[in-house]
């Protein structure tokens, strides 16, 4: 049962993010009337907001944007900071939703941003923990290492479902100051596009939420399904 669980979550999620990679690769290829690009946008939103202590840079890599409150920084990728494109206006302004977000105290960004720490501990500890765990799973050492494991995962399981709100509201931020520039979005065609991007984008943290939730009932079941057929 957990392995079809596991391989049905894995199905979907190759077919959410390949919907997502050519719907950004479709929408990087319709121009925005308005001729701005990324940086120009997300520029003009930080601005609307209030928001002047936040630098906007570009980062290689593709798909590769994110915001860091950490040095509160817009990072775009090559493609997004200089395209011209409606994906890079979606896109851009997303990550602008995360500053705006980090400017007015957004509880559920502050709670993710407060636990990134835990998280990347758990996340390497995982791996080696588990494995270990796997090989002595006869021995109660082996059963301590899984249940170390479990409350790794417990960790990274709490941060995935702490990411939908923060990354739905951001996109939520983005489109609601889209919809009311309309001198960016020029026609209702390029914002029915930009939404079509972050709903996409949107869907492959929800899968990621579901296969972490469905690891964890899969080390819960490893660890006390058993016990009670004993």
């Amino acid at each position: 049962m957990g392995l079809l669980l596991f391989i049905v979550i894995a199905l979907v999620s190759f077919i959410v993010q390949w919907r997502f990679k050519s719907k950004f690769k479709q929408y990087s290829e319709m121009p925005l009337a308005s001729g701005l690009s990324g940086k120009d946008i997300a520029e003009k939103m930080l601005q609307d907001n209030g928001i002047v202590n936040v630098n906007i840079i570009s980062v290689g890599g593709q798909l590769s944007d994110h915001y860091n409150p950490a040095d509160r920084t817009v990072n775009l990728s090559p493609e997004v900071y200089h395209g011209q494109s409606v994906a890079a206006a979606a896109v851009a302004s997303h990550e602008c939703g995360h500053a705006v977000q980090h400017a007015k105290a957004y509880a559920w960004l502050s709670l993710r941003t407060a636990i990134v720490p835990v998280v990347s501990i758990a996340s390497n500890l995982l791996q080696w923990v588990f494995m270990l765990g796997i090989i002595m799973a006869a021995s109660s050492l082996g059963y301590t290492l899984l249940l170390v494991a479990f409350a790794a995962m417990v960790v990274i399981t709490l941060f995935s479902l702490i990411t939908l709100p923060v990354e739905f509201d951001a996109s939520r931020r983005a489109l609601a100051w889209l919809n009311m520039k309309r001198g960016i979005m020029q026609t209702n065609v390029e914002y029915a596009q930009a939404k079509d991007a972050l709903w996409w984008a949107a869907m492959t943290y929800v899968v990621a939420a579901l296969g972490a939730i469905a690891q964890l009932l899969y080390l819960f079941m490893m660890l006390f399904g058993g016990r009670r057929n004993r």
